[in-house]
């Protein structure tokens, strides 16, 4: 039997995920997708919503629901991971929080982030640790964020095979792609970085270089993005196309200005949004609540970043809405990407969470990175990419020395690391500011509560 389980299965996005499973089942030969969740309640209701999009397919795998972890990925080929330490409200808080300090609020980057990050790694290590017993064979695909620092919390220090995916980069790619008008599968792309920081640094069309094709015209450089998040300069003077999270670094001010005259995070507004959406889900009928959550799908897709690069409320339906389960990109096509590549013995080329090795000179051998990789049945074998360029090596060196130190305060309870790694951290910076934020996001949360002032082991 080859059996996928799905650690929270629970979340907004598992029906879309079912979706994408279940279109490429006659090349991944599923037959049984177990969901699980700490939340029961949430489980079902997600799991109703799973076997609706499952009636329009006619292999398609069983689905079962568990509540315990042990029973959900017994003997699981493929485990994919996607958990929330807190739920939403956590990160509206973590948000909140970020607001009153005078930096943006953001879920992966900045204070945020580094509590999202604290709470997680004890979690999905201790979860990694039932996997390493019960699915010693199994391929743990990491989709938790901050999914490059969770990817390197895991293969430090569990035995699982772990690959850690983020839909950013083919975003990233779809757009350049669409702003060419041109095929993508007649491009390639040179990129390199780390999770949520990455540059396409060349881009090939039928194997010509057109990076300063699409560099010096404005006009192609405003339609990489949902949103105007980037002046076209900054990009012409980089000569590198940022990832849209580039934004949390480049235009730190510009985007907390924003939240202040929204009113509100991004996580604060889709707090509200997700409290709508399960109070209706809970009340309506298996087909009425697919067409619902299709409908939260495109008003949640449509936002995207828009509040941190516009201001104002970032739920509008004056745009014409897409169907999110045909979209062209997204996580579950990168998960499905990954899982076709583990497979087969033809590699497939895909932009993954790996260990580093070599692959980055600058950064430490066993440093997560985020490269392309040519994955097969052998596993994820990272194409070497060389050093990146000087303009943006520090700032990685310095973002991968936050996240070292952010692992050794969630494996030593240690507020003094967890502090360090605030004052790497280039977004934050400040040996007071640093302390303010870790008492503010500490206070009242249980699941900080474990860290404690002690000098952490090197």
């Amino acid at each position: 039997m080859r059996k996928v389980a799905i650690i929270g299965g629970g979340g907004v996005r598992t029906p879309l995920l079912i979706h994408g499973l279940a279109q490429s089942q006659g090349a991944l030969q599923i037959d049984q997708i177990t969901l699980f969740d700490v939340d029961a309640k949430r489980l079902e209701i997600m799991a109703r919503l799973c076997r609706e999009v499952l009636r329009s397919f006619a292999a398609a795998p069983q689905l079962g629901t568990e509540t315990e972890l042990e029973t959900a990925v017994a003997n699981a080929r493929f485990v994919l991971s996607s958990i929330r330490v807190g739920g939403i409200a956590a990160r509206a808080r973590d948000e909140r929080i970020a607001i009153e300090h005078g930096l943006a609020g953001q879920e992966t980057t900045g204070p945020g982030g580094a509590a999202m990050a604290l709470r997680t790694v004890p979690v999905t290590l201790a979860q990694a640790k039932i996997v390493e017993q019960v699915a010693p064979e199994a391929w743990f695909i990491n989709f938790t964020n901050p999914a490059g620092l969770i990817t390197q919390a895991l293969l430090q220090q569990t035995r699982v095979k772990a690959i850690g995916i983020c839909d950013t980069p083919a975003e990233l790619f779809h757009n350049i792609a669409s702003a060419l008008s041109e095929d993508q599968r007649e491009m390639e792309f040179d990129y390199a970085g780390l999770n949520h920081l990455g540059w396409v640094r060349r881009v090939f069309l039928r194997g010509k270089d057109v990076t300063d094709k699409i560099l010096d015209n404005p006009d192609l450089v405003r339609k990489l993005y949902s949103a105007e998040m980037f002046d076209p300069a900054l990009i012409q003077t980089l000569r590198l196309i940022p990832t849209e999270y580039l934004f949390f670094y480049y235009g730190q001010r510009r985007a907390y200005n924003n939240q202040l005259k929204a009113g509100a995070s991004r996580g604060e507004e889709l707090q509200r949004l997700n409290t709508e959406l399960f109070a209706a889900l809970d009340q309506e009928d298996s087909a009425a609540a697919l067409q619902t959550y299709r409908d939260y799908l495109i008003r949640r897709n449509r936002s995207y970043m828009k509040l941190e690069a516009q201001g104002g409320s970032a739920f509008s339906d004056a745009e014409q809405p897409d169907d999110p389960f045909a979209a062209a990109t997204g996580y579950h096509r990168i998960a499905v990407d990954v899982m076709l590549g583990l497979t087969s013995e033809l590699p497939k080329e895909v932009i993954v969470n790996v260990r580093n090795g070599g692959t980055i000179p600058s950064l430490q051998p066993d440093d997560v990175v985020e490269v392309p990789c040519r994955i097969s049945s052998a596993g994820p074998q990272p194409k070497p990419v060389g050093e990146l360029p000087e303009s943006v090596r520090g700032l990685v060196q310095s973002v991968k020395a936050y996240e070292r130190a952010t692992i050794r305060a969630a494996l030593t309870s240690s507020s003094s690391q967890a502090l360090l790694g605030l004052l790497e951290y280039p977004i934050v910076g400040q040996w007071e500011l640093a302390k303010q934020l870790l008492n503010a996001l500490q206070n009242g949360d249980p699941q900080l509560a474990y860290l404690q002032d002690t000098r952490a082991r090197a």
